[in-house]
């Protein structure tokens, strides 16, 4: 390792990417290109990333989609460009390849919203329970769940469990409230968790929005309130709303998502208009700040001195995955398949 790359790499390790500078006259899109091709690396990435990082993806997509991705890819190194428990769910799959996140402190609100250590004495209270885990939280709650969901599949892996066994549902609340509603599955418990993005979005401003766009189809994503999906045309995972606009006879669309999935639904249907739905403060946009951490500079760094990596101990991979395999299992059979 020459001395720049061993410095370069020390402070990775030390203080992230902060210290480190960019060249700027570096053509960042051909340098990544070049660096998946020398290291059998691929790239994924969610519909909430910047649209420069969906542009150079070797695959763009929701959980569900990205999940199957990182379990059948014969890369040497997958680089995952979403947040903390998106990569930690590929190393889960893949344990024996090398999976990185441009930014570590890429968290996800509705993770944190389920500590491990709370949730097991919560579960202890329902012995009899299934626990059914939203993605969306950390690998060590997965230890503790019997089988996870996505928002694509979340409906089929409720009704592939008898209706007589209880459920626990963590840890989104409002996707849980919508799936006791849409399964009839009343002995579900759930733990009161929630993403900050689709908690912000105001019923008040959505409702005058609606009024002034009277030919506006509003499509929501399940960890909405459901208050809000109540006005809404259509409900669905990221994949279900952006294959929802290419189908709709609709030409305009109040979108109560985060505003990375507008990028990928102006490329697929550029004569149609999509607004985003207003959110309850003073920003005009509706943006994860966790995802938003991910940059092509630190995208750049991260392939470069494939840094940071995540690591999990083995317990955690080894208790942790069947609960992800088994949602597999049931997306297999459903044919919830990624495209």
């Amino acid at each position: 390792m020459t001395n720049h790359l061993a410095l370069a790499t020390q402070k990775l390790e030390n203080k992230g990417f902060l210290d480190i500078e960019v060249d700027p006259t570096l053509d960042l899109i051909a340098e990544i290109e070049k660096l998946k091709k020398e290291k059998n690396a691929v790239l994924l990435a969610h519909y909430y990333q910047d649209s420069e990082i969906q542009d150079i993806a070797d695959y763009i997509g929701d959980s569900l989609g990205l999940s199957q991705r990182a379990a059948k890819t014969d890369a040497d190194i997958i680089v995952f460009a979403g947040v903390h428990f998106m990569a930690e769910t590929a190393k889960m799959l893949s344990p024996k390849k090398k999976v990185l996140l441009p930014d570590l402190k890429a968290g996800c609100s509705l993770a944190d919203s389920c500590p491990p250590h709370l949730f097991r004495k919560f579960k202890e209270k329902y012995p009899d329970h299934v626990v059914v885990s939203y993605i969306n939280c950390t690998a060590e709650l997965k230890t503790l769940t019997d089988i996870c969901c996505t928002s694509t599949n979340a409906v089929q892996i409720i009704e592939s469990i008898p209706k007589e066994q209880p459920i626990i549902f963590a840890p989104d609340f409002n996707l849980g409230t919508y799936l006791k509603k849409k399964t009839g599955r009343e002995n579900m418990v759930l733990w009161n968790g929630s993403c900050m993005v689709h908690e912000i979005f105001s019923h008040e401003k959505i409702t005058k929005l609606m009024l002034r766009h009277p030919e506006a189809e509003l499509i929501a994503h399940p960890e909405c309130e459901a208050v809000l999906l109540e006005k809404a045309h259509f409900i669905g995972s990221t994949t279900g709303l952006l294959n929802y606009t290419k189908r709709s006879n609709s030409s305009t669309f109040i979108v109560a998502t985060e505003d990375g999935i507008i990028h990928q639904m102006k490329k697929a249907s550029p004569h149609k208009t999509f607004i985003s739905a207003p959110p309850n403060n003073t920003c005009a946009c509706n943006e994860c700040p966790h995802m938003k951490r991910n940059t092509i500079e630190k995208l750049y760094l991260c392939m470069k001195y494939e840094l940071p990596e995540i690591t999990l101990p083995q317990w955690v991979i080894e208790q942790g995955v069947a609960s992800i395999n088994k949602m597999l299992e049931v997306s297999a059979k459903a044919g919830l398949l990624a495209g």
